[in-house]
């Protein structure tokens, strides 16, 4: 069965938008988690990033308390985060890039150019009883870099599939990359998972994709839950998901 991550980090921005510097507001991304959970989510993603501009400390003390599912840390290899996570013990991470001009986490993560400092990390959160997951983009240089520095999955970045999903071509090129980049990390051990930019729409045709164990999806469905509901939000994606076959 194909697992859903629902990453409540919209929520958190859109009351900082408000409250920032308050330590309360609304929506409360701890609630919105708590909702998605009991719609049938697999598991929560939040995103603890450095200049903690939506997702704060309190929110991922409060997650580990109280959901029943499965946590997932995204964050930077930044040794304050990476304390954090040792603390925290979530049951994975995720190590993704961060730009402090961005949106949203664009990229992937240098695997390859960071090997020594990904491996020591990863050697850390084995030692604690965290697994390990890298944010890359499908390439195979990235895949084995993965594999070599220890971690137990990686999500593979689903962005430029998202970006060319009108355009045919583009659409099955995207879709090839992903394809072979699973299958790879498959055959080196790892595990996999995807997303970023995946919706409503575009989500049908990843089934293509062998071997993926999570899709992690954010903005879509707190997108749609604002005139649907979270809840609704989050079944209308899990029946999609529905007859994964990998």
């Amino acid at each position: 069965m194909l697992k859903l991550g629902v990453n409540i980090d919209h929520v958190a921005t859109l009351r900082e938008a408000r409250y920032r510097g308050c330590g309360q507001g609304e929506p409360d991304p701890v609630a919105a988690a708590l909702i998605a959970e009991a719609a049938g989510a697999h598991g929560i993603t939040a995103h603890l990033r450095e200049d903690r501009r939506h997702i704060q400390d309190r929110d991922v003390w409060q997650l580990r308390q109280v959901i029943k599912t499965r946590l997932n840390l995204e964050m930077a290899n930044a040794p304050e985060i990476v304390g954090i996570a040792l603390r925290l013990h979530p049951e994975i991470i995720c190590l993704v890039p961060e730009r402090r001009q961005e949106v949203t986490t664009e990229g992937g993560l240098d695997v390859v150019g960071q090997e020594q400092a990904l491996q020591a990390t990863c050697a850390r959160m084995r030692a604690a009883g965290i697994e390990v997951s890298l944010f890359i983009v499908p390439d195979p240089e990235q895949v084995a870099a993965s594999a070599r520095v220890g971690a137990e999955f990686i999500e593979l970045h689903t962005g430029a599939y998202a970006e060319h999903f009108k355009d045919a071509t583009g659409r099955r090129r995207e879709l090839d990359r992903l394809r072979h980049a699973a299958r790879q990390a498959h055959d080196l051990g790892l595990r996999v998972n995807a997303g970023h930019g995946l919706n409503y729409e575009n989500l049908r045709a990843i089934h293509e994709v062998p071997h993926l164990v999570e899709l992690n999806i954010g903005h879509s469905i707190i997108s749609r839950s604002v005139t649907t509901g979270l809840a609704a939000a989050v079944g209308d994606m899990l029946a999609l998901m529905e007859g994964y076959c990998g």
